[in-house]
């Protein structure tokens, strides 16, 4: 049996080049933050993981290195269900911590679903029951944000010519500034293209009431994450201003988070992160319950190119998939420097999984070990 010997969980940060910080709806970027978690079994195999920041990546990563990691140490890495439910009745379920238990063990679980494909020898999505295929992708990640018209558009096109059919824009500044900005890139690029977009939480029910017909008139893909995820109450009462699916779940944690949503009736779109929900483990639970009401899966993709790439190998192995959110944000590091090529835009607007044997990355561990956390908020 091969057994878990060592849990490791490095934050790491890198701030944002000058004049590449964007503006979101929950403030300006001056730094990106990730945990990326390194598991070794006893026989010498490693698999790699990422755990949310969270805002508080120091945190996330020493809660994963003491607690999490003194509960499963010497448990079976294969057991991913086992190592799930362990801490779940450990940590989880009975002694708070919710959201940061959820961001920690999901990088765990992530690579110990890395050693258990490399252990059969093959892709992750293999391992899953999937098979390759193209998944449809849309420019996304911490980009797109908030500027002039003529800017915004410019920056969209070259990801239109790339191959993208798909583009999510960052909203929540104001209502005037939004509508303009929606409606210059659906003139300059037409129906052809699939808009998406994003508040960030930064919206009040007001705005969504005067935003939602023009997101009707402009055919725009979904309006996602207007409120907070707990105001349940305003998602049930913005569901009545217009026919624009909401969608949420980066910011929902396990599947007795997601759950509910089916009972609020308000949510369309679901959107799990790997990184965020619980893992892999638990991100195949969610998206089997959202089968089962023929609601579609378009995870949210967080940091790094780990969650990226194991993103695209759970699309393929689910029957319910819709988008791959490809980050596109200029100079992301986590993307280009910390791992190896996670993913690649085809002509046809579709990225594919990895081939070989686990997630499919590997991780340059001199990059990771140069790039030590940065304390303080990514956005101010």
């Amino acid at each position: 049996m091969t057994k878990i010997a060592n849990i490791e969980a490095f934050p790491t940060s890198f701030p944002v080049p000058e004049g590449g910080s964007v503006a979101l709806g929950v403030g300006r970027a001056v730094k990106r933050d990730a945990v990326v978690v390194k598991v070794t079994t006893d026989d010498g195999l490693i698999g790699w993981g990422e755990s949310h920041h969270g805002r508080a990546h120091t945190a996330v990563a020493a809660l994963l290195q003491t607690t999490l990691k003194r509960l499963v140490l010497g448990m079976e890495a294969t057991d991913t269900v086992g190592v799930w439910h362990k801490i779940y009745r450990g940590q989880l379920a009975s002694h708070g911590m919710g959201a940061g238990c959820a961001l920690a063990m999901s990088g765990l679980d992530m690579a110990l679903w890395d050693i258990r494909a490399k252990a059969a020898g093959m892709p992750l999505y293999r391992l899953l029951g999937g098979a390759s295929k193209p998944v449809p992708a849309y420019a996304g990640g911490v980009a797109l944000g908030y500027q002039p018209p003529d800017e915004l558009v410019a920056e969209a096109r070259p990801h239109i010519e790339a191959g993208y059919r798909a583009v999510k824009l960052r909203i929540g500044d104001t209502v005037a500034n939004d509508i303009a900005r929606m409606r210059a890139v659906r003139q300059a690029f037409g129906e052809d293209i699939d808009l998406l977009a994003d508040a960030n939480t930064a919206y009040r029910l007001e705005d969504v009431r005067r935003v939602m017909p023009v997101m009707d008139e402009l055919g725009m893909g979904w309006l996602e994450e207007p409120f907070p995820p707990h105001d349940r109450r305003a998602y049930a009462q913005a569901r009545s201003y217009g026919r624009t699916p909401l969608a949420v779940g980066e910011n929902h944690f396990t599947r007795f988070e997601f759950a509910p949503l089916l009972d609020d009736g308000a949510i369309g779109i679901w959107q799990p992160d790997l990184s965020k929900c619980g893992g892999l483990t638990e991100a195949l639970r969610i998206a089997a319950i959202a089968s089962a009401y023929k609601i579609a899966i378009h995870p949210h993709s967080s940091m790094t190119g780990l969650n990226q790439a194991a993103t695209i190998h759970f699309l393929c192995a689910i029957d319910n998939p819709g988008y791959f959110e490809a980050d596109v944000s200029r100079k992301n590091l986590f993307r280009d420097a910390l791992v190896s090529e996670p993913w690649r835009i085809g002509a046809d607007g579709c990225v594919r999984p990895n081939e070989t044997p686990g997630i499919g990355v590997e991780v340059d561990d001199d990059w990771l070990f140069a790039h030590p956390a940065i304390e303080g908020p990514g956005y101010i």
